[in-house]
């Protein structure tokens, strides 16, 4: 595949994670940062061109190679700066591909309703506001996370495909002792099941890989299986899980993420609340509740404006054993640990563990505490940082490529791309070009359908198709070969 030249601006976490991924895929990268603490400390962990100055400054970004550059990535702490950034080398380099994290919700919100406003009032080609061609909003990618999970039952569930054609998710299940699929090879599922899914990749003790059709799976291991939005329950039971209702949340964080994730859940407006359909539909009776527990007297002060009734809120130490006793906090079904202090998400998760509250949902840092929630109790950990390093690598990988998300602890990924005219994988089945090992196609929407289908041995590939591919993180060579690129 061919290599890109891309200048970051910002060199935080979020700047030096995307910079690894993009050097290790042989890209040509240019990091900019105004802290020279930073750029020191940088100056050997980064293969890359690293600058101490002022993203902002047309001169520095000249220096930079921008005039070359293929895209601009700006992820500084401030929006604005971000903002005034992307639009300032619009003005210069239009045709480059910038790229913005912006964390204020009325930005975002703000913009994608004026696009909408004026996108029928040009003819021809336009510049996008603000010179930026996409805007990454990790609040949001986050809180879209955690509403998913709770509305799979608390699994660590990626549905995948455009909202109009995702019919299938890829689900993170542990295997019980004792389950059908127990001691069962992959190559014999069909015998156990009538429902049609993919063993995509076996964890065991933190190694993660394809399996094959000989490979056994065993209670203990954690599979990532591919089936139909409508399987998932017969999914979640083949794998000897015990499904219970959520009748109760105690929510911890009622900042920009928890409000947000407040609002798709329990949000009485005109229509119902996901909230009340998931509830309504149990056995008539139960009590329902929801609570939201934050430290911040304002934040609670708007909490109760805002939901009025709908919630009972307290500011409160979620720590106070009395306080959780006193208001039964441990007996609730499911606990959502939203703060941006991702380590007392941790502790409160391995506290209601303790305390009998088994299932919860807790906002970390990245992918790399994933193992250390697992083991402290958290059902579904949400790295909130990788969330927009795949957001943003999705866009940076050509135009063939639209989604790219890590699994795994980021060592495995999913992409979804086209296939162009030139790829070397047109005119073929698919089990002409498997390379065990190496890669699966999962699905696979042809040019005008409305659904993706489930790929097998005699799917034929074609210019145009939608396919989605298991991969190892960095593999260009597989991404290559389907875009036709080298």
């Amino acid at each position: 595949m061919s290599h890109m030249k891309i200048v970051i601006i910002g060199a935080g976490f979020t700047g030096v994670q995307l910079a690894k991924r993009l050097i290790d895929e042989g890209n040509k990268v240019s990091v900019i940062d105004n802290s020279s603490e930073i750029v020191s400390n940088l100056q050997d962990t980064l293969d890359c061109d690293i600058r101490y100055a002022d993203g902002n400054n047309l001169a520095t970004l000249e220096e930079a190679g921008i005039a070359s550059a293929d895209a601009m990535v700006a992820v500084t702490e401030s929006d604005e700066i971000n903002m005034i950034t992307c639009s300032l080398v619009d003005s210069v380099y239009p045709e480059i591909l910038k790229i913005a994290r912006v964390r204020n919700e009325s930005y975002y919100l703000n913009t994608k309703e004026t696009e909408k406003k004026i996108a029928g009032r040009f003819e021809g080609e336009r510049r996008p506001l603000y010179g930026i061609d996409y805007m990454i909003n990790p609040d949001v990618e986050a809180a879209e996370a955690i509403v998913n999970a709770v509305e799979h039952g608390v699994s660590d569930v990626m549905p995948l495909g455009e909202d109009d054609s995702a019919d299938y998710e890829l689900s993170k299940i542990t295997v019980a002792k004792g389950s059908r699929l127990d001691g069962c090879a992959v190559k014999n599922i069909r015998n156990i099941t009538d429902i049609s899914i993919i063993v995509v990749l076996v964890e065991e003790k933190e190694l993660v890989s394809f399996p094959t059709g000989d490979t056994e799976i065993h209670a203990g291991q954690t599979i990532s299986v591919l089936s139909h939005k409508d399987d998932l329950q017969a999914v979640q039971e083949l794998c000897g899980v015990k499904l219970t209702s959520i009748r109760k949340i105690v929510l911890l964080g009622i900042g920009k993420i928890g409000t947000m994730v407040a609002e798709r859940l329990v949000q009485p407006k005109k229509k119902e609340s996901f909230f009340s359909r998931l509830l309504g539909k149990k056995k008539t009776g139960s009590l329902q509740d929801f609570v939201i527990v934050d430290s911040d007297r304002e934040l609670c002060d708007a909490a109760i404006e805002k939901f009025s009734n709908s919630v009972r809120v307290f500011q409160q130490d979620i720590t106070d054993e009395s306080f959780i006793e006193q208001e039964g906090l441990n007996r609730f079904d499911l606990c959502i640990c939203a703060t941006h202090n991702h380590e007392l998400n941790l502790m409160v998760a391995a506290y209601f563990e303790v305390l009998g509250l088994k299932r919860t949902i807790a906002l970390i840092t990245n992918s790399a505490f994933t193992p250390i929630a697992s083991k402290m109790g958290v059902d579904v950990p949400v790295p909130i940082r990788d969330t927009v390093v795949d957001s943003i690598m999705s866009h940076l990988r050509g135009k063939s490529v639209t989604e790219v998300h890590t699994v795994s602890n980021g060592e495995f990924e999913i992409i979804e791309c086209d296939i162009p005219s030139g790829s070397a994988v047109i005119g073929k089945k698919l089990k002409d070009i498997a390379r065990p090992g190496e890669f699966l196609m999962l699905l696979i929407k042809k040019p005008g359908a409305a659904k993706n289908e489930l790929t097998n041995g005699d799917t034929y590939l074609n210019v145009g198709d939608h396919v989605t591919l298991a991969v190892r993180t960095g593999d260009q060579k597989i991404l290559g070969y389907f875009s036709g690129k080298k």
